[in-house]
């Protein structure tokens, strides 16, 4: 098996619902992340890197700003003749306000799924950042002779309504499936990668369809977990599945332990994004910085510690920014501080201002909004 062989499908607005502040206007998979990337950045670089050349990116609503950053997907090397990147419009289905499960949306794409000449297909949520390399996904799919695998996490489930737990044996080999199961402590769960062929996914599909049912995990995966060889493989390295405001948060500061940083953005694996030139980050002669990330572009002339800057944001003397993160081109004017808090794209916080949240509820502050 090779990535030329698979067709990738990824799922730009599941679980929109999570984080209602951050998706109110622009999908999951378009989520600023890390001060530059987006979250879809991270399953289309996992794609790519693999050699797969063949990616559909499935949306349903507010995808504007998706469509804005990925464009014809050149930064991915996914602007191609054959193959390529597709953009999959809101599909005209009972439920097509965003909500629905992805069963659902993949009968929407039923058309693209049977035209494609690849004989695999992987798919792939947006909402869950980790580096995998396919390729070992793909050696281990073929020597389990497996039906689906499934890469899998241990630790803690997140909250989310369909989070599938599974039981694994000592040869990887998955005998129980549960959705979304009130257990306490640490389990193996999915990561909602999924690699099978592409004509199996199309018969359980329709199957599915054929019996009215409308569940992914429980009707397609946990119906089938005795009747098919479905594996698991595990991730190595840092991996967060984002359910909530809470999460996100956690995971932009996860980054600034250099371990965690070091295992996502890996050299071999390199993680892919639009390019936006710009000059380099100004710091004036009384800015602080410390244990930060700063993207391109910003001016630093206040205090900034344990932070996610990103591009173009200008944090003016006298103000202080303490375990924070503060979105492309905002404004934080002199004498403000902020601490434990998430300020969207284009905010301007005036003179003289406070905000405080709580490590657990940090603030938020919508795009555009002045304060």
């Amino acid at each position: 098996m090779t990535g030329k062989n698979i067709v990738g499908i990824i799922f730009s607005n599941a679980y929109d619902e999570c984080i209602p502040e951050l998706t109110g206007l622009r999908t999951m998979g378009s989520v600023p992340f890390a001060c530059r990337y987006r979250l879809i950045d991270f399953p289309l670089s996992n794609m790519v890197n693999a050699g797969i050349e063949k990616v559909g990116v499935i949306t349903k609503a507010n995808y504007q700003s998706l469509m804005d950053h990925l464009g014809t997907g050149k930064p991915w090397d996914l602007s191609r003749k054959t193959g390529g990147l597709f953009l999959l419009p809101p599909f005209l289905t009972a439920d097509a306000n965003g909500n629905g499960d992805k069963l659902e949306s993949l009968k929407g794409i039923k058309d693209f799924v049977s035209r494609s000449t690849e004989e695999y297909v992987i798919l792939s949520d947006s909402n869950s950042i980790f580096n995998v390399d396919i390729e070992e996904l793909m050696d281990f799919h073929t020597e389990k002779n497996a039906d689906i695998t499934i890469a899998y996490k241990h630790g803690i489930a997140p909250k989310l309504n369909d989070t599938l737990v599974m039981k694994l044996d000592g040869y990887k080999k998955i005998n129980y499936v549960a959705v979304n199961p009130q257990i306490d402590g640490e389990v193996d769960y999915s990561l909602n990668l999924m690699l099978m062929k592409k004509s199996l996914l199309e018969r359980l599909m329709n199957e599915a369809v054929s019996l009215n049912h409308t569940d992914f995990g429980a009707d397609i995966i946990q119906k089938n977990v005795s009747k098919l060889n479905m594996f698991g493989f595990p991730l190595k390295g840092y991996a967060r599945t984002i359910d909530s405001i809470q999460t996100y948060f956690k995971a932009n500061m996860d980054l600034l332990d250099t371990e965690n940083c070091a295992h996502l953005f890996n050299s071999e694996r390199p993680i892919y994004t639009k390019i936006k030139d710009d000059m380099p980050a100004t710091y004036g002669l009384s800015s602080s910085i410390k244990n930060s990330l700063v993207a391109n572009g910003c001016i630093i002339e206040g205090e900034v510690e344990n932070s996610i800057i990103f591009r173009d944001v200008r944090i003016e003397k006298g103000a202080v920014v303490k375990n924070s993160i503060i979105m492309q081109e905002s404004f934080i004017a002199q004498g403000t501080s902020l601490n434990n808090a998430i300020i969207d794209k284009n905010v301007v916080i005036t003179p003289n201002k406070t905000l405080s949240g709580a490590e657990n509820y940090p603030i938020y502050v919508g795009k555009g909004i002045v304060v």
